[in-house]
Parts: C-alpha cells; sequence; structure tokens
C-alpha cells in the first residue's frame, strides 16, 4: 500500500520536506521558551521605583481606563495570568500579583491591555473570541478526522473536513498575534503615561514583553508548518494498493 501524498507530489520514498521546517520551528519554539523565561526572571529581580505591585498597577490602569466592572484576582502558578472576557475578571499569577518587579508590573500592564480591548470592541480580540470553540474542536479532532477518512475508504470524505477543521486552530494562533502585540503596545504606552514606570524601567518592561510575543509567534508558526505538512501527506484523500 503506497500513501499517494507521501510518495507522489515530491515526497518520493519516504522524504518529508516539511519535516525540516517543523524541526526548526520547535527548536525556535523551545528558544523562544527559554527566552521568556530568562528575561522575565532577570528583570522580576528588578523593583519598580513606585513600589506599586501587579495587582495595584492593574488597578490603577483600569480605572483610568474608566473600566470598573473588571475584578483582579489571583491565580495560582507561574505566568498563568489572563483576562477573562466572559466573565471580566483580570487573574494575576503568583509571580505578578503580588509582585513590585519591572517584570509583574509590566505582565500586570499587558492583561489590562486586553480588558481595554474588550471595552473598545477591538475587532481581533472580538474574532478571536469568537473562534475559540472551533478551535478547541480543530485542535483535538483535526488530525483524527483525517486519519479516519484517510484509512476507510467508505468515509474518505473526511480528509478535507478534518483539514478545514483543524485549520481553525491554526487560523486561531494567526488572530492571536495582533491581539497580543497590540495589548503590549497599549500597556507600554499606559505604564508611563500613568507614571506607573519610569522611562527606564519601560525599556526593561518591553523587553519582558517583547520575548513573551516571540512564543506566540513560534506557536503560530508551528501550527501553519504543521497545517502544510498534513495537506501534503493527506491532501489527496487518497489510498491506492501498489
Amino acid at each position: 500500500m503506497i500513501l499517494y501524498g507521501y510518495y507522489g507530489y515530491g515526497y518520493g520514498y519516504g522524504y518529508d520536506p516539511m519535516l525540516i521546517w517543523a524541526l526548526l520551528v520547535a527548536v525556535i519554539s523551545m528558544i523562544a521558551s527559554a527566552k521568556v523565561s530568562s528575561t522575565y526572571h532577570k528583570y522580576d529581580k528588578v523593583r519598580s521605583a513606585t513600589g506599586m505591585t501587579g495587582a495595584q498597577a492593574a488597578e490603577r490602569i483600569l480605572q483610568s481606563a474608566g473600566i470598573y466592572d473588571v475584578s483582579v484576582q489571583h491565580i495560582r502558578g507561574e505566568l498563568t495570568d489572563h483576562y477573562d472576557p466572559r466573565n471580566k475578571i483580570l487573574r494575576l499569577s503568583d509571580a505578578t500579583y503580588g509582585s513590585a518587579s519591572v517584570a509583574a508590573v509590566g505582565v500586570a500592564a499587558h492583561e489590562c491591555g486586553h480588558a481595554i480591548q474588550h471595552k473598545e470592541g477591538y475587532a481581533p480580540l472580538k474574532f478571536r473570541s469568537a473562534l475559540v470553540p472551533a478551535a478547541n474542536l480543530g485542535s483535538r479532532l483535526g488530525v483524527p478526522i483525517i486519519l479516519i477518512g484517510f484509512f476507510f475508504s467508505a468515509v474518505s470524505f473526511l480528509v478535507p473536513v478534518g483539514i478545514i477543521v483543524f485549520s481553525l486552530a491554526v487560523l486561531f494562533q494567526i488572530v492571536t498575534l495582533p491581539v497580543e502585540f497590540n495589548a503590549s503596545k497599549r500597556a507600554l504606552v499606559l505604564l508611563e503615561g500613568q507614571g506607573i514606570l519610569g522611562e527606564r524601567e519601560v525599556s526593561q518592561s518591553r523587553k519582558v514583553l517583547t520575548a513573551a510575543a516571540l512564543t506566540y509567534v513560534a506557536a503560530a508558526a508551528a501550527s501553519v508548518v504543521q497545517l502544510l505538512r498534513l495537506i501534503l501527506i493527506f491532501g489527496g484523500g487518497r489510498r491506492r494498493d501498489d
């Protein structure tokens, strides 16, 4: 039995040209994760001049933006910070909530950026939120659907269906990029504008947020490469016996 997408279309004898890209993206992802961890811990040791904690900075930023219906709460873990638009809760992790470091304040401000996006109806955020259910479905079921369709000819139509379903998860990763970049941009402007951080501290906070942004870029790149591999290998949706 020979897989069409694998032995045809330039994939001769088991050679997968996309595998090199997949490995490269995996390495970049590991570097990005290491970079955000090292950068965060470096500036987590730098106390802000104002002495404001991440939670206090978040409260000030939200109030300055006229947002009074979003609560700031503590959540366990490290760098588990996130904004929950459905319940209007800004959750800050152990490393952020009570810390007065430049890194913690920067992360808290970034999450406030999402809350402000929500208030203003920022289109990419609305689109990403609408994609969440489909993206979760695509990440869990996309590949299994493709494999079922490929190996069982009676349901071969499931191959393109699975690729489309998986594409929704990829789209979510891509849409995440402008949402995260914009939140960081808002955060840095707010930190300086509200006098929460000084000019030098804002520069240090920018390094933390930039390192974090690289992880989103790596995740998006990885999902795109995986989608292309699925299309190249299974895109024909057919099998043939040798």
